[in-house]
């Protein structure tokens, strides 16, 4: 969950409210959760419920668009949350990066849609350009940030979708989970900033290969 305050820096906006009686620490909702635990178990499993759907139907000749990356995030957090679905119109943050603005972000879709979506899917190649297709679109989704919530964990659905176009099974994310492991993740998405996807692209090979590897041992 992100509406701790010192995660995101956010003020003045109905995106922004909390529920009553979380004490500030659950997004306004339309389950009336107040736990955090609880909002944080009930996105898991809706994550996990979408995911599994989309793996089911995947199509390995779509192109996705903006509209699709806008439907992914409504069937996903569509019963939890009212704006599900909605680019933010709040400026957020995290650990003093600033992702784009607001005011910019139905813009920058359109562009994501048009210069990286229609070129890296459908996702095709070698491993090294399914690392690099895959590493560039997931950086350039995250620095947007369209969403108030769930924009890492939506990246990481398209990634999966894209990796499964490619003749790949299911990403396992293990290798980017945890305190430690996240930091060179991080250090990757600020260097996309500069354009620079090398970083990135060398953390989804590892991801391919460990998932390639995980798949083989369940055979």
């Amino acid at each position: 969950m992100n509406a701790k305050g010192d995660k995101y820096d956010v003020s003045g906006y109905p995106e922004a409210q909390l529920q009553p009686g979380s004490r500030g620490k659950v997004l306004m909702n339309l389950r009336g959760i107040t736990r955090l635990r609880d909002m944080e178990a009930l996105e898991i499993s809706e994550h996990a419920r979408i995911l599994g759907k989309y793996i089911e139907t995947i199509d390995s000749g779509k192109r996705f668009t903006a509209a699709d990356i806008r439907a992914m995030h409504k069937n996903w957090l569509g019963k939890i949350y009212e704006w599900a679905g909605t680019y933010r119109n709040i400026n957020i943050g995290k650990s003093g990066f600033q992702f784009a603005s607001a005011a910019y972000i139905p813009q920058l879709m359109d562009d994501f849609e048009k210069e990286i979506l229609a070129r890296y899917t459908p996702c095709r190649g070698d491993i090294d350009a399914v690392s690099y297709a895959i590493a560039l679109t997931h950086a350039e989704l995250v620095l947007i940030h369209p969403f108030r919530e769930g924009n890492g964990r939506l990246a990481r659905l398209l990634a999966v979708l894209m990796g499964l176009q490619a003749g790949l099974p299911p990403f396992d994310f293990y290798l980017i989970s945890g305190e430690k492991r996240e930091k060179p993740y991080f250090s990757a998405v600020r260097a996309a900033l500069s354009h620079n996807y090398v970083p990135m692209k060398i953390i989804f090979r590892k991801i391919i290969e460990y998932s390639l590897k995980k798949a083989d041992r369940n055979v």
